[in-house]
């Protein structure tokens, strides 16, 4: 359990500071009617409205000039994130999805989140749907509902957001993070060592 709130927490903190509500939120519990067998039986989708988790940046800009709903509007949506590797096109939408981003490691898709708007949807019969087609999640508490297997996370957040990880990259960036504040700790303790 404390290894999925760190993870959680990191990807708050490291990849995507979305709000400070979903640091706060309560710890998870296991859905009593889930075990890992049911979980894994189902097959978690990677792909919304022709994006799919591990495209390219240019796929993703192509697919999304395409389709209206996410109000792409080019370049200017797009943004290097101040860590290597990483960059980011956020864009505003028009009906259904008030705002969607799209992260990328190595120019590569690993991360979506959709905030939809409320006024037109609503947080059950989204997960409503996601339990008639995904089974119960992994894990729910009031702030959240999780679905996982190896290879995807699929998060249901209150009010009303959704994300697809592809844990593969996610959890290659939580292990570099782990590394790099072991360094800079090892860098702090011989500077104070040099005393």
């Amino acid at each position: 359990m404390k290894a999925f709130l760190s993870t959680v927490l990191l990807m708050i903190i490291v990849v995507f500071p979305l709000t400070a509500q979903t640091a706060a939120a309560p710890q998870s519990t296991a859905a009593p009617s889930n075990t890992g067998t049911q979980q894994d039986a189902v097959v978690l989708p990677t792909e919304y409205r022709g994006i799919q988790l591990g495209m390219d940046i240019d796929m993703v800009k192509d697919t999304l000039k395409s389709d209206s709903i996410f109000g792409y509007r080019g370049e200017r949506d797009v943004s290097l994130l101040p860590v290597e590797n990483r960059s980011l096109i956020e864009s505003a939408g028009l009906s259904f999805i008030s705002r969607s981003w799209f992260q990328f490691y190595k120019e590569h898709l690993y991360t979506m989140i959709f905030k939809l708007n409320t006024d037109t949807v609503d947080y059950y019969s989204v997960y409503a749907k996601f339990c008639e087609k995904y089974g119960e999640p992994a894990s729910i508490n009031p702030q959240r509902a999780v679905w996982e297997n190896e290879t995807t996370r699929i998060v249901i957040e209150r009010p009303l957001i959704v994300k697809y990880i592809d844990l593969t990259v996610f959890n290659e960036l939580i292990s570099q993070s782990t590394t790099e504040r072991a360094d800079s700790s090892a860098n702090r303790q011989s500077f104070i060592d040099g005393f």
